[in-house]
């Protein structure tokens, strides 16, 4: 047991630490960890095994840098380097705090996080912007990822499925950055309705279009809650189905027991080693799945994921950045063309025949999100994607700053009707 001059000694050489001195140690430390630990121990540091083989590496920096300390005074030092480069440095709480969904470094003395929907200046910062870039590059690390002047950008997903995104100078002016969406895993259609994202009618008429296997898109902006969604709407699927989820980067943990979960993959540092969306959706085609679920569609997949859908790979479902149904279809197109598989006149025909139905989505103004719109998909008529409107999202105005509206069915014929009865689906409507 240490004597208490010990560790008053101690105390003392911590106190005596200058932030230079401090921050050339940290620097060090992690820079030594991180080119000493076996690439699958990166990001374990919470690991009680792997945060003593961490301890060892700091004790020899510090042993090197400052070696006329007494013994007790190094051991303090190595605890609290271990503990400040270990998780994610100041983000830590943000990032336990489960009402938080995002948090958003703008500056290294400015860190944002949503709450309840809304942005907020937290009262967390980084010592510096070197301290914010060490703890960037310790993040991302793990993840294969690097960033440099070739290269300052780098997104992937963490260990408990959050998206991580990250970008230095020169690309961000004001110095480095950093955003972590936070996924919330298993969240359930009824929970959906329950924090009011639709209504219990709606709930049970999109059941009974997952069941009758139609193929569904769902589309809104950015943070609007699609993949959450997508999730939820993967518990109406037949467990007896087959599944292949593609995702960049991996979200998804659906309520199926029959899942393969496929994850895109960025070049490397030396710029190979690339699986693309695309090459993941023609492997897939070629592993019996039932159903394709893909994260997101951004580009020329989509063609691919289509040509599933019309042969045969009914109950296929994407999601895709668009602000409305309309302009979600005319996003489809474009994708779908970019490939070059198809003359472009019969490109809006082959999106037509693909799609059954749109669902949009929308980040609403008091940070809440709702479905804002179903739309089946028609046809095609002079290049144009034709949609028929069968429920809309109607506000009536805010209360105590939230949004007050309800549910309005169009009343207009929905023509997959037969679809979901031939296939032996009651179908309840869509509510009032």
């Amino acid at each position: 047991m240490p004597r208490l001059i010990d560790l008053a000694d101690s105390q003392a050489s911590m106190n005596s630490l200058t932030p230079e001195t401090w921050q050339t140690l940290r620097q060090k430390s992690q820079e030594r960890v991180m080119a000493s630990m076996p690439a699958e121990e990166l990001g374990k540091y919470r690991d009680l095994e792997t945060k003593e083989k961490v301890k060892r590496i700091i004790l020899m920096v510090v042993e090197n840098e400052m070696p006329g300390l007494a013994h007790q005074a190094k051991q303090s030092i190595v605890e609290r380097l271990a503990n400040e480069i270990s998780g994610y440095g100041p983000l830590e709480e943000l990032l336990n705090d489960e009402n938080i969904t995002e948090v958003i470094v703008e500056r290294f003395d400015k860190v944002l996080v949503e709450k309840n929907g809304k942005l907020q200046l937290s009262n967390v910062k980084f010592d510096s912007e070197e301290h914010l870039r060490l703890v960037v590059e310790r993040i991302i690390a793990p993840l294969g990822r690097s960033l440099n002047w070739a290269t300052p950008t780098a997104d992937g997903r963490l260990p408990d499925g959050s998206r991580v995104c990250a970008v230095i100078p020169p690309i961000a002016v004001d110095g480095t950055q950093l955003s972590i969406r936070k996924f919330k895993p298993n969240i359930s259609m009824d929970q959906l309705v329950e924090w009011g994202a639709l209504s219990k009618d709606l709930q049970k008429a999109l059941k009974a279009c997952v069941q009758a296997r139609l193929n569904i898109v769902i589309s809104g902006g950015t943070g609007s809650g699609k993949t959450t969604f997508l999730n939820a709407l993967s518990e109406y699927i037949d467990p007896s189905l087959s599944i292949i989820t593609i995702e960049n980067p991996a979200e998804m943990q659906l309520r199926h027991p029959n899942v393969r979960r496929w994850e895109a993959r960025p070049e490397n540092i030396e710029g190979t080693g690339e699986i693309s969306m695309m090459h993941l959706l023609i492997t897939a085609l070629r592993s019996r799945p039932d159903i394709i679920l893909v994260g997101e569609v951004r580009g020329k997949e989509a063609y691919v994921l289509l040509q599933a859908q019309i042969t045969g790979h009914d109950g296929s479902m994407t999601t895709l950045h668009a602000n409305d149904t309309l302009e979600a279809m005319k996003r489809l197109v474009s994708m779908v063309a970019s490939a070059n598989e198809l003359p472009r006149e019969l490109v809006p025909d082959y999106v037509a025949g693909g799609v059954d139905l749109v669902i949009q989505l929308k980040r609403m103004s008091d940070g809440t999100r709702k479905l804002t719109e179903i739309a089946e998909v028609i046809g095609e008529e002079n290049g144009r994607i034709i949609t028929n409107p069968l429920v809309e999202f109607k506000v009536l105005g805010y209360e105590d700053g939230m949004v007050k509206g309800y549910w309005k069915a169009t009343g207009n014929k929905f023509h997959l009707l037969d679809k979901l009865r031939s296939r032996g689906i009651e179908f309840p409507g869509w509510g009032s």
